[in-house]
Formats: structure tokens, sequence, C-alpha cells
């Protein structure tokens, strides 16, 4: 098969270069803004009043709409990126983003929560319209600099959640849950009307990639096996996002605020160590630092699930937060040095599948709650732990028999 290289970029060569560099930096910084979308659910469910009853299936309902509205944006986005262009698709994710969380301060308890299930769909819907322009607009800087791009984003993604954890545990007691959502739909808000004023380069349709070229490179084994790391990756991640707070709260006794803390201190260790594992990966051997961060992310979660005083659960915190951090950059770079190409239709598939993998696993932990207690939602990262652990083993394996398989440099040149 055939591998094309991506056109040259066009631009004005009056504005052209500054004009797509500006744009694509202020599209970067709508991961802040996918960063608190998606970590929202799990910081205001003591806002909701879940820590006061065990009814945990209603927060794996909430989930569900959530999923669903990303996984409805799927055809939706293509569409509107192809007929009103990335400036507005963008100002429209946001303009949703801000009016779902208006609309979910209005129907809070003692409101049925199906009506949250509505609002939890559409903040879905406006994350999933968010991310595929994002990734249609960082296109020029993703060829420019891949690994500084990828970095940046995640930074500013963990920036997102940290920020939205500390400025509802600040709030808690301040202000209503009404009032805390209508502070919280503001950050959308500006970040809109910012992409409503910002000029972006027009790009032609054949730009955007078919749905089904996108669905043929995702059959490939190596992005198979790269999306299924990924999913089980964030799922990890996501069940803690997801559930921290109230497993704090109601296990140990502590307060909102403080669990809401706790929440924020697991969003820094994880920006923070992403950040630092990019400085740690081009000196450490892999295969060590693999086994080492498993080992810690399966010794954090066994002391999360038995410790019984605050600071087991600041320990366990920070070392899951820590051990699950360089996971990713690792799976960056293999995806990097797999498929050099860029096509912003292919790593929203990637991504979209692993982001909904990290929000399926807080949705089935709470109907595992439900069932089996509060204490078996630790026992779900502690599995998954282990599960991505052999798929990088696998995904290794793979990438040796493929080089072993590939002909020469120089034949399949003259080929």
């Amino acid at each position: 098969m055939q591998v094309h290289s991506p056109e040259p970029t066009t631009t004005n060569p009056a504005t052209g270069d500054l004009l797509g560099s500006s744009s694509a930096r202020r599209a970067l910084a709508g991961f802040f803004v996918s960063g608190v979308l998606l970590s929202f659910l799990g910081a205001i469910l003591f806002s909701w009043q879940h820590h006061l009853t065990s009814q945990y299936g209603i927060v794996g309902l909430y989930y569900a709409g959530l999923i669903a509205g990303l996984v409805g944006s799927a055809r939706t986005s293509p569409a509107l990126l192809r007929r009103k262009g990335l400036g507005w698709t963008l100002a429209l994710a946001c303009g949703l983003a801000g009016a779902s969380f208006l609309y979910l301060a209005f129907v809070s308890p003692p409101f049925s929560p199906w009506w949250r299930v509505v609002g939890m769909t559409i903040v879905g819907f406006a994350a999933g319209l968010l991310h595929t322009a994002i990734f249609h607009a960082i296109s020029p800087m993703y060829r420019h600099d891949p690994a500084a791009t990828v970095n940046l984003a995640g930074i500013l993604f963990g920036a997102g959640c940290f920020t939205l954890a500390i400025l509802i545990s600040g709030t808690f007691y301040l202000y209503t849950a009404a009032a805390v959502q209508v502070w919280i739909a503001v950050i959308p808000a500006l970040f809109g009307w910012m992409y409503w004023k910002t000029p972006f380069p027009a790009e032609s349709p054949e730009q955007h990639p078919a749905s089904g070229a996108t669905f043929s490179g995702l059959r490939s084994t190596g992005a198979v096996l790269l999306s299924l790391l990924l999913f089980f990756q964030l799922g990890n991640e996501w069940a803690l996002a997801g559930w921290l707070p109230l497993f704090l709260s109601q296990r140990l006794g502590i307060s909102p605020p403080s669990a809401l803390g706790m929440l924020a201190l697991y969003w820094l260790a994880l920006t923070v160590g992403r950040a630092a594992s990019q400085w740690i990966l081009p000196r450490a051997r892999h295969g060590r630092l693999l086994l080492a961060t498993v080992t810690a992310a399966m010794f954090g979660c066994i002391i999360l699930s038995v410790t019984d005083n605050r600071f087991g659960a600041i320990t366990g915190v920070l070392l899951v937060g820590l051990a699950f951090a360089p996971i990713y950059p690792l799976v960056v770079e293999k995806i990097g040095h797999r498929f050099p190409y860029y096509h912003p239709g292919f790593y929203n598939g990637i991504f979209s599948l692993a982001m909904a993998g990290g929000l399926l696993t807080p949705g089935v932990m709470g109907y595992i709650a439900s069932v089996y207690g509060l204490r078996m939602i630790m026992l779900m990262p502690l599995i998954g732990s282990v599960v991505v652990f052999v798929l990088l083993l696998l995904i290794w394996l793979e990438s040796r028999l493929r080089a072993y398989s590939s002909p020469p440099a120089s034949s399949a040149h003259s080929a």
C-alpha cells in the first residue's frame, strides 16, 4: 500500500505564515476547554449531592449521556467543518459547552437526574465537535513539530482539569451548585468569543479525509493495538478522575472541598509527570520505565483501596498520578514512529476511541459500585494497569515482527 505524504500547507505570502501559526496556537488552547468539559462530571458530583446517597448507578447514566454525545458528534462535525469552517465550528462547540453548563445549573437537584443526563449529552456533543475542529486546525503545528504540539496539548488539557477541580473546591461552601456552574460556563464562552474573532485560513473540502479512508487506517494492526492501549490507559486515568472525590469522601470521611483538592492534586501529578517524562524518556530504557510505572500504579491503587487516613490517600493519589504520567508519551512516541504522516481524521479517530474508553470505565464503575460497593472501584484501574502492560508488550512485539518482515529500504525504494 502506497502512503502519500500530506500536501504542503499553502499560505498567503503576506500574512499566511503568521496567520496560520497564530490561529493554530489559539485552536490548540481549546484543549484547556476540553479538559474542563471532560473532567466536569467527576468534580461536580458533590454539588449534585451524590456524596449523600449510594445511588451510584445514576452516575453511570451521566457518563452514558456524555459518551452518547461524543459518539453523536462524529457524523455532524465533518459536515460543519466543510460548510462553516474552523473558526465557526470552534466557536459553536464552545457556545454549546457554555449553554450546556447554564442548562445544568437550572436542573441541579432536586430536579430529576434524567434532566442532567440530557445536559451531559450536550456536553459530550460539544466536546466531540471541539476535538474534531482542533485536530484539523493544529495540523500545520503538528507537521512542523509533532512532539512539542502533543506535549503542549497534554499540558493544556491537564491544566483545564486541574483548574476546574480547584475552582469547584474553592467555591464549594461559598456558592450554590447553580452559581458554580454559571461561573464554569464563562470559561468556554470566553474561548468561543476568541474563536469567533480569530481569522482561520480557509481549507478546501478535499483536505478533510473521507470516513472510509479513516476507518481503513484504523483497521491496521498497529492502529488497533494503539487504540486499545489508549482505550484502557485513559480508562484507568478517568476511573480515578471520575470517582476519586466520592470514594475519599464516603470511605474516609474527607470533606468535599478536601476531596476535590485531592482530585486537583491527582491532575497536577499527572500533568507535571507527563511534562517531566519528556526529559526522562530519551534517557531511560522504556522497558524498565514501563515496568516501574505499572508496578507503581498497581501499588498506588492498593494503597487507596486499603488506607484509612489522609496521609495514605495523598500517597496513593501521588503515586498513581505520577505512575500513569509516562504511559501516554510512550504511546504518542510509538504513534509518531509508525504513522509519521499527519492525518487529522486518523488521529481524531484514535483519540475518539480512546476517550470513549476513558469515559466508559467510570460509567461502568457506577453500576459495579451499586452492586458490590464503593471499595470495588479501585479494582478497575488495578486490572487496567495490567492490561496496559500486556498491550505495550504486544505493540513492541508487533513492531519487531514488522521490522523483520519489511524489505530493506533500498529494495523497497527500487520497487
